[in-house]
């Protein structure tokens, strides 16, 4: 494996790879980092020279932790079970709770994106044409993302949705009673030994659930080798056979579980997959566990797939 991933980088087929960590059978198997230019949520990092400490944004791979963040918070009780009706965690909106077209909402449908809802996270990520970045820019996070047009019935299609991971990380934070990135220090990440992360936030001062998290590549690997082993004292386990069950087709062979991609084709893998090349992929078969980022940000990723085709297929 070492030797595939060395000639990939070498080779220049991999410009924006930032770092690998592989885990098997829970142990490190290999580590590497590069260095190029890099960016927290837009904003320019100039050149970085990547290292086992190097704190690395996650982008949409942040959804995948705040799923695990949920499952935590609903075993403490802190949050409503999945089937609980959506509109009701938010009575300070009066007139979108008597919405009949939204009271068939439940929190499973923000859990696996298919809330019917208007949203189109197609234009850049620099544009408030994108649904995510009009968000950001509303006066209230929240309402925009409920008060959306209701475009097909709910539970049938899967749309990528930032606003719904919004949803779910408010639900967590008011539920803890302390903002999403505090619950998590104390939650999820201290017990994994992991300290140093940032989360990024948008307006308001409220940090971007979907899309603003960062960690090292090694503490990314440990929250993936955290779900291999079935949540262990941090997640129930219980949770984790939920969040990791596909229950919406995005396309053959790949599916949505709650907040987390089920590839359910020839290689079985989970994951969480994020804008620029970020990866932790869960293989559950191999006890493997790939952590990876790259700066291949708006593109199509090339640094990323070169790197993992080097890895999975050693």
């Amino acid at each position: 494996m070492a030797e595939r991933v060395d000639e990939v980088l070498g080779s220049g087929k991999a410009p924006n790879f930032h770092g690998l960590v592989v885990v098997r059978g829970g142990e490190t198997v290999l580590e590497r980092y590069g260095a190029g230019p890099d960016h927290r949520l837009g904003d320019s990092l100039g050149h970085v020279e990547f290292d086992r400490d190097t704190l690395h944004d996650l982008r949409s791979v942040s959804k995948s932790a705040v799923a695990l963040l949920y499952g935590i918070a609903l075993g403490e009780g802190l949050v409503p079970e999945p089937g609980a009706a959506l509109m009701a965690q938010f009575p300070e909106y009066p007139d979108l709770v008597a919405d009949r077209e939204r009271a068939h909402l439940t929190v499973e449908h923000a859990l696996t994106m298919t809330l019917g809802l208007e949203w189109d996270e197609s234009a850049p990520y620099t544009s408030p044409a994108n649904s995510e970045i009009a968000m950001e820019m509303a006066p209230d996070r929240y309402r925009y993302v409920l008060e959306r047009p209701v475009v097909e019935e709910a539970g049938k299609q899967w749309h990528y949705c930032g606003g719904a991971t919004a949803l779910l990380g408010g639900l967590i934070a008011r539920g803890a009673g302390r903002p999403l990135e505090e619950y998590a220090a104390t939650a999820l990440f201290r017990p994994l030994g992991i300290d140093a992360f940032e989360w990024s936030k948008g307006e308001h001062d409220t940090v971007s659930a979907a899309a603003g998290l960062r960690l090292r590549p090694v503490d990314l690997a440990a929250v993936g080798q955290l779900v291999l082993d079935g949540g262990r004292d941090v997640v129930p386990g219980e949770w984790i056979q939920e969040l990791l069950r596909p229950r919406v087709v995005i396309e053959a062979g790949f599916e949505y579980g709650y907040q987390w991609y089920v590839n359910t084709g020839d290689r079985h893998w989970v994951g969480g997959l994020g804008n620029g090349g970020q990866r932790l992929l869960v293989l559950p078969e191999e006890e493997l566990v790939v952590a990876l980022t790259a700066g291949d940000y708006d593109q199509g990723g090339d640094s990323t797939t070169a790197v993992l085709e080097a890895v999975l297929d050693s």
